[in-house]
């Protein structure tokens, strides 16, 4: 039997996601083959954990809720575009998270209690929002000229308050994300 297929993960406050929205559009009046993410999709991954087993989701419960006991709420900022693995050699389009010290040691601290369970260490995470993935290079130059004119883009702030641990089900229309967990930060 295959597990769970999940990821831990921070929600975009709604009233950002119309701004998010409209990028997407700026990049759709290209001639280029994106693969775009719904809007309603658009997070924020801490960690990945691919196909686990229910007991193995149980000890990411403990892990998660051991690591935020510490943390309040925090805020965030949206802003400036970027690519994977870089601009030249485009596969994943992102919406850039301003690198607050509360998220960056958030996601360490989870990284080392999911490393004590079998995860492997992130090596230089980049927090970010993945709002599309390129398929192949054509029309590349456009991507970039879009890239380049929305690179220092400010979508807004937002206050984190909870970490939610999804369930994805892929389908042929997208990933069907659903809450197994949500994680309240302290006030």
């Amino acid at each position: 039997m295959s597990g769970v297929r999940s990821f831990l993960a921070i929600e975009i406050e709604p009233n950002l996601k119309p701004l998010i929205n409209n990028l997407i559009k700026e990049f759709k009046k290209t001639d280029t083959n994106i693969k775009y993410v719904s809007t309603e999709n658009i997070h924020l991954t801490l960690k990945f954990f691919g196909d686990v087993s229910e007991d193995m989701l149980k000890k990411i419960e403990i892990a998660t809720n051991k690591v935020i006991k510490n943390f309040k709420q925090f805020n965030i900022r949206l802003e400036g575009l970027g690519t994977f693995p870089n601009s030249n050699h485009i596969k994943v389009i992102w919406v850039g998270i301003n690198e607050s010290s509360d998220l960056e040691l958030l996601e360490q601290k989870l990284d080392t209690e999911f490393n004590k369970l079998g995860f492997k260490k992130e090596k230089n995470y980049i927090s970010h929002l993945t709002i599309g993935r390129m398929k192949n290079p054509k029309n590349k130059k456009q991507v970039q000229k879009v890239l380049k004119e929305n690179n220092e883009v400010l979508i807004g702030e937002m206050k984190v308050k909870n970490l939610h641990l999804k369930k994805s089900t892929l389908t042929s229309k997208g990933p069907i994300y659903e809450d197994l967990k949500v994680f309240k930060l302290n006030e």
